[in-house]
């Protein structure tokens, strides 16, 4: 019964590692271009363009962003299964504290949306959100940052993937980190969503297919770290 009741948990975190990345990648290239954020003149015109549009995208990216936490709630809860509990368990209260704020953004942006279809000054409500945008973007972004270096080092250590795997789950993961701080469209829409992607998929892919090997294999791998040296 606990085998099978963990390996049911383990697939749920597989489905929310999986879903969580390929719902930003879907909300974050869909959104319209802007070069520059927050820049109240381009998001006017991309409003004015396709409410419709933008009312979606956002929604999309709300309910992305929870995923994303609930992701890496499963990804801490796998590292710690695996024995892994040291720098997950710091780690995840800076990305949860980080998805949080950030899923404020795509709210705000529904206000420019309610101007545009009553008929408002759309470019003058984005610009009065902008005091509040900054602020809630680099806080959010250094939180997520912060929390995801730690799960980096963790999945670093613990080894559940390959050594190929690892380098390349490690590197997208930062670069995943970073890209929320940049406030340039290329990075926010495209940088992000390609990271998000090839940072989790290999570990849905990994939880998915052997859970308890996984578990078995990084203790196996701690255990040869602890052990002395024979001389």
């Amino acid at each position: 019964m606990t085998s099978t009741t963990s390996t049911t948990r383990a697939r749920f975190g597989a489905t929310a590692l999986a879903l969580a990345p390929a719902m930003m990648f879907a909300a974050l290239v869909s959104h319209p271009f802007i070069a520059r954020l927050p820049d109240a003149t381009g998001v006017a015109s991309a409003v004015e363009q396709g409410t419709t549009q933008w009312g979606v995208v956002h929604l999309l990216t709300a309910v992305g962003v929870i995923l994303t936490a609930l992701a890496f709630l499963a990804v801490r809860v796998w590292l710690r299964d695996a024995g892994e509990d040291r720098h997950s368990a710091w780690a995840l209260p800076f990305v949860l504290a980080g998805s949080a704020l950030y899923a404020l953004l795509p709210a705000l942006e529904f206000a420019p949306m309610a101007a545009a279809l009553t008929g408002g000054d759309v470019a003058g409500v984005q610009s009065e959100l902008q005091p509040w945008f900054i602020p809630i973007l680099a806080s959010g972004g250094l939180l997520f940052a912060v929390g995801i270096v730690g799960f980096a080092w963790a999945v670093a250590s613990c080894r559940i993937l390959n050594r190929s795997l690892t380098y390349l789950v490690v590197t997208a993961l930062v670069v995943l980190a970073l890209s929320r701080m940049v406030p340039l469209g290329a990075v926010q829409f495209y940088v992000q969503a390609i990271a998000g992607l090839v940072a989790l998929w290999p570990l849905a892919y990994q939880l998915w297919r052997a859970p308890r090997l996984t578990r078995a294999s990084s203790g196996r791998a701690a255990a040869a770290r602890q052990a002395p040296a024979v001389s």
